[in-house]
């Protein structure tokens, strides 16, 4: 027989909403547990030396870890060296991949020399992905006794101090000289490439007061642009070489500043070397052989010829 209860025995308002809210309670207590655990953790992490105390146990950790680096992929790398990209990773295949920093390698990636920009991606199936835009040097620059790599806008491009790639983009990049000639050397530079003929004849561009450009060739010759025409009179200059054979032959100076005429200054001719002391020139520039012999007595006088 069931006995009824008294009032007395049933349970308070509180206690009812706590036996409802029960299965609520227990997973709210275990993340309050979980925040505290991770906010203590924290703070120790900000102490000074706490890290390095833990490195050895990070390390262990990641060893035992069953993730590793099974493959690094590097695109976009032209003039930057595959030792210098590995370096500047900083991990290799078989490495713990959970180890590996992406943004410490980007840091790392983006200081080196004609690198733009980089995209770095980790993958827990092993991967990392590497993706590189160079900013290629476009010449070379001297100005105030310096020489320096730039891009087609006229911005420096870090080198490596004359080493490596760079150091062959010093050999072979063209030479602008001058105030201003990093500004204007893309336009220039872009029609030269357009003449192979008169390019190959240049060693440097020299910017003159900001305004023109004057070509210096590669027997010492000098070609004076004319102001704000530039492009036209490299072309015209082509044109000239491919009918006459200008920029072959022995000249100082063209000028063609002047939009309707030309003037070529061509080197003076060259002295015929003196003849040696004590030697009489002979015709055909060799020296005349002497005519005695031996004994005094010249051909003829041998044959009864009058002395």
């Amino acid at each position: 027989m069931r006995i009824p209860t008294s009032p007395s025995d049933r349970p308070s308002r509180f206690g009812l909403f706590a036996r409802r809210q029960k299965r609520l309670i227990r997973p709210l207590l275990g993340m309050l547990f979980l925040a505290a655990l991770g906010g203590g953790g924290y703070l120790y992490l900000q102490q000074p030396g706490a890290q390095e105390r833990l490195a050895p146990l990070r390390d262990k950790v990641l060893s035992a870890a069953p993730l590793r680096i099974t493959r690094i992929q590097v695109q976009g790398a032209q003039l930057t060296s595959d030792s210098a990209i590995h370096k500047a990773l900083g991990v290799s295949v078989g490495d713990p991949v959970l180890n590996f920093s992406v943004s410490d390698a980007r840091d790392r990636l983006n200081a080196l020399p004609f690198v733009d920009h980089v995209v770095v991606e980790r993958h827990l199936s092993g991967e990392i992905d590497v993706t590189i835009t160079e900013r290629p040097p476009f010449a070379v620059w001297q100005h105030q006794g310096h020489f320096e790599l730039i891009d087609r806008q006229g911005k420096p491009v870090p080198d490596q101090g004359m080493t490596g790639k760079d150091a062959e983009a010093f050999t072979k990049l063209p030479l602008v000289v001058g105030d201003g000639a990093n500004d204007a050397a893309s336009a220039l530079i872009d029609a030269l490439i357009q003449e192979p003929s008169v390019r190959d004849h240049v060693t440097a561009a020299v910017r003159v007061s900001s305004r023109r450009w004057n070509l210096t060739l590669r027997d010492g010759a000098t070609v004076l642009l004319p102001e704000g025409a530039e492009i036209p009179a490299i072309h015209k200059l082509a044109k000239m070489d491919a009918t006459l054979h200008l920029l072959d032959r022995p000249v100082v100076l063209i000028d063609m500043r002047l939009p309707d005429r030309l003037t070529i200054r061509e080197r003076p001719p060259q002295p015929a070397p003196a003849p040696q002391p004590g030697t009489d020139a002979a015709p055909g520039g060799h020296a005349a052989q002497p005519t005695s012999q031996p004994g005094g007595a010249s051909p003829a006088a041998r044959q009864g010829s009058p002395a």
